[in-house]
């Protein structure tokens, strides 16, 4: 996947704290920005996220990597995992929540705005490593149409099990966006602002 990274604020090699900001299907990293990878043709994968993996194949595997290299690149600037966050929304909300989980640590919080782990099911296997308390925040509609509110309990459970701090907020009726009071709530959990 040939995947363009736009950047934001302070050059990396002097920031303490790095933000990976993950686009949802039909969006772009010009849409959000901090460290915002540009998925190749604006989607992270061609399909529903609630598919077999391997009928996103290889965009799946593609964007998987294609985060990793980004984590690759923040650590080489010298910011730790504990210092590096996640934030999505839809599409890149699963695509984040993904990621951390497959590859489970100390990160600095991850935030999913209308997400859940990917797959036809949760496959436990799939993921390892502790989270050793890593915030969370995951915020969603009830119902969505895009992402069943069963796959957010799910995905809550697991990453729990897995170690992580997660906070669910379900929204009666929202629609698929992003509510002011989901910002609010992810900026004072995750980001420690009130």
């Amino acid at each position: 996947m040939n995947t363009d990274i736009l950047t934001d604020g302070i050059p990396l090699n002097e920031a303490k704290k790095a933000l990976i900001m993950i686009h949802g299907r039909g969006a772009g990293a010009h849409d959000i920005l901090l460290v915002a990878p540009q998925a190749e043709n604006r989607t992270w994968y061609p399909y529903s996220f609630l598919v077999p993996i391997e009928e996103n194949e290889p965009s799946f595997s593609k964007s998987l990597e294609a985060i990793h290299q980004v984590v690759v690149a923040i650590q080489q600037n010298g910011i730790e995992k504990e210092n590096i966050y996640f934030l999505g929304f839809s599409q890149g909300a699963c695509l984040a929540l993904e990621f951390t989980t497959r590859n489970a640590a100390k990160y600095g919080g991850i935030v999913a705005f209308t997400g859940g782990l990917i797959g036809d099911k949760v496959y436990e296997n799939h993921y390892s490593g502790n989270f050793e308390n890593t915030p969370v925040f995951i915020g969603t509609s009830d119902p969505d149409f895009h992402v069943p509110v069963e796959r957010v309990n799910e995905t809550e459970a697991l990453m729990t099990k897995m170690g992580a701090d997660v906070t669910k907020k379900i929204y009666p009726n929202m629609g698929h966006t992003i509510s002011q009071d989901e910002v609010d709530f992810a900026n004072a959990l995750v980001f420690n602002k009130k």
